[in-house]
């Protein structure tokens, strides 16, 4: 077998999967294949998180900017309810994480509400102030 995992990342892929395909599971390269595999996970992971933490960011630049609303970041709030719709659709196991994840969340969408609005983040609620429900909910607008 010729391993170009370092060399040759997608002829390593197509390798591996011709491997896979006529069964010869002893000559998978397993260790970077596992590796992959746990990669994709973490992957799909942060992609949720980061259209949590884009939501929440333009939740609480709606909720604080009272006076700066507007057709873009209502657009931008459905558009990211949707993305993280589709991503959470795509990967139900995540569902359970999202208590643990969203009080981590919670706190990089501050900073990003802080660094666009310039309202410091102590005016911030210390803790997300919606539920997971509203925060999914299509008619619900922080007010």
């Amino acid at each position: 077998m010729t391993t170009r995992y370092d060399s040759d990342f997608y002829g390593w892929t197509q390798e591996q999967a011709d491997l896979i395909r006529a069964g010869n599971f002893e000559q998978l390269d397993t260790d970077n294949l596992l590796e992959e595999i746990e990669s994709m996970g973490r992957s799909e992971r942060r992609e949720l998180e980061s259209r949590l933490e884009k939501l929440l960011s333009h939740m609480l630049k709606w909720r604080y900017q009272d006076s700066r609303r507007g057709k873009i970041w209502l657009l931008t709030i459905k558009e990211q309810r949707r993305k993280f719709a589709d991503c959470l659709e795509e990967n139900p196991s995540l569902k359970s994480r999202l208590d643990d994840r969203l009080i981590k969340v919670y706190l990089y969408a501050k900073i990003s509400a802080s660094k666009e609005t310039g309202i410091s983040e102590n005016v911030f609620p210390d803790v997300c102030p919606w539920t997971f429900e509203q925060i999914m909910d299509t008619d619900f607008y922080p007010q």
